[in-house]
């Protein structure tokens, strides 16, 4: 059995994991060795009385800036070491933040395919001291152009993609090779039972079991969906 991806989580709010992860595929990959999950209280690697992680920032301005010595610190007790070039053969890192590279399907891709431990710090406030970027960061990730509380939200959205593409975490393993985004495509509308419901019918080519002429069809919504919804995608399908 392979060893489980090792996912750390640094965070000023470890009460806001507490249960998100003991649901679903998450629960399962745990249980079944695929995935570890630690969630650490950056205020335990503090050395002041008051536990402190943030400060005014140098220069002026408005709100607080999260210290660099407590995430030094996590870094060091966690990997051995706050030498990024002496990181173990597939760590990574990550700082979440607004500033970040937008966080794709095929990064998660890559991350779940190399990646043996993954380091996530969750910013606050008005950001982190740039000394932990420059230093300890391997990669900058943000998951969408808008603001949020903390990088908590960020780090469940992450693991969550991550995990459902490791080996053996979906029960079917086709499952996340058909999904949206997959080949740039949003994925193609989806119907169950009852083949009739307040008068809209399942469309018929699904229930003739022409399995080509159905992946046919699945293609040109996919398509049309795309086009209508997301033709960005399409212009990078294209590129």
């Amino acid at each position: 059995m392979n060893e489980p991806l090792k996912i750390d989580v640094l965070t000023i709010f470890p009460e806001f994991f507490s249960g998100v992860f003991e649901v679903g595929i998450i629960r399962r990959a745990k249980a079944s060795g695929i995935v570890e999950i630690n969630i650490h209280d950056l205020r335990s690697f503090t050395t002041d009385k008051h536990r402190k992680t943030d400060d005014r920032p140098f220069g002026g301005g408005e709100g607080m800036v999260m210290k660099p010595e407590p995430i030094f610190n996590a870094i060091e007790k966690l990997i051995g070491t706050c030498e990024r070039e002496r990181y173990p053969e597939g760590t990574k890192v990550i700082l979440l933040s607004p500033q970040g590279f937008v966080f794709k399907q095929s990064l998660a891709r890559e991350l779940a395919e190399k990646t043996k431990r993954m380091v996530l710090i969750c910013g606050r406030y008005e950001g982190v001291d740039e000394r932990v970027n420059e230093a300890l960061v391997t990669d900058e990730i943000s998951i969408g152009d808008y603001i949020l509380s903390g990088g908590e939200p960020a780090a469940v959205v992450i693991i969550d993609a991550v995990t459902r593409l490791l080996p053996n975490a979906l029960g079917c393993p086709d499952s996340a090779v058909r999904e949206s985004f997959t080949e740039n495509l949003l994925d193609y509308p989806q119907y169950t039972q009852p083949r009739e419901f307040r008068g809209m019918k399942v469309p018929e080519i699904l229930l003739s079991g022409n399995h080509k002429e159905i992946e046919k069809w699945r293609r040109e919504k996919a398509l049309e969906k795309t086009r209508k919804m997301r033709k960005d995608l399409l212009e990078l399908k294209d590129s």
